[in-house]
């Protein structure tokens, strides 16, 4: 019988493992320290046509690593805002909230957002749509509703994007897929 101290406490044992306290499994009298590993992914290797396609997809690297963290915090802000929505007594106490978030947001990120290049904004649109399971049109409008999110969308496609484009993980954004699964384990 394997017995798992998963979260230790005083009662039960801990072990002094490589510098650091960690839980233990006791295993016929054994005492085996019990260590989370980060998951790993294995891809094909990836072959290349040319010299320009490699570029291409060192470029869609470097892109992911830049984009990726600011999908992230769009998550957890649409997350909060979404949560404290809902403590809210009344819709034009909801209303005056949107508003704020909305002049924070734009506070705290016109500047970066300025910064990305036009492949970058159209991959956080797209990588937006991942964390989210829904496009960033979906989300500006059920937040700010309808007539915002035309605008917005209207204003994207003045600059060729498209804030209702989805990500598709298993199709056209497969390659997109594995860089960000890589960048999430901390393999590139």
């Amino acid at each position: 019988m394997i017995t798992f101290h998963s979260f230790p406490s005083q009662a039960q044992k801990r072990m002094r493992f490589a510098g650091y306290w960690v839980p233990v499994c006791v295993y016929k009298g054994d005492t085996i320290p019990l260590i989370q590993l980060n998951t790993v992914y294995v891809f094909p290797p990836r072959k290349f046509k040319n010299e320009r396609e490699r570029r291409r997809y060192d470029k869609l690297v470097r892109d992911v690593k830049k984009v990726y963290p600011i999908s992230l915090e769009i998550r957890r802000a649409i997350i909060e805002t979404y949560e404290y929505l809902q403590t809210l007594p009344d819709e034009k106490a909801r209303q005056k909230h949107i508003k704020r978030v909305e002049k924070g947001l734009k506070k705290q990120y016109t500047a970066r957002m300025k910064k990305l290049t036009f492949s970058q904004g159209k991959l956080l649109i797209k990588l937006v749509d991942r964390q989210n399971n829904q496009t960033s049109y979906e989300l500006v409008k059920a937040f700010m509703g309808p007539l915002k999110a035309g605008f917005y969308q209207a204003f994207a496609a003045l600059f060729g994007a498209s804030l209702k484009k989805e990500y598709d993980a298993e199709g056209k954004d497969s390659m997109i897929e594995e860089v960000v699964l890589m960048v999430e384990s901390g393999q590139l």
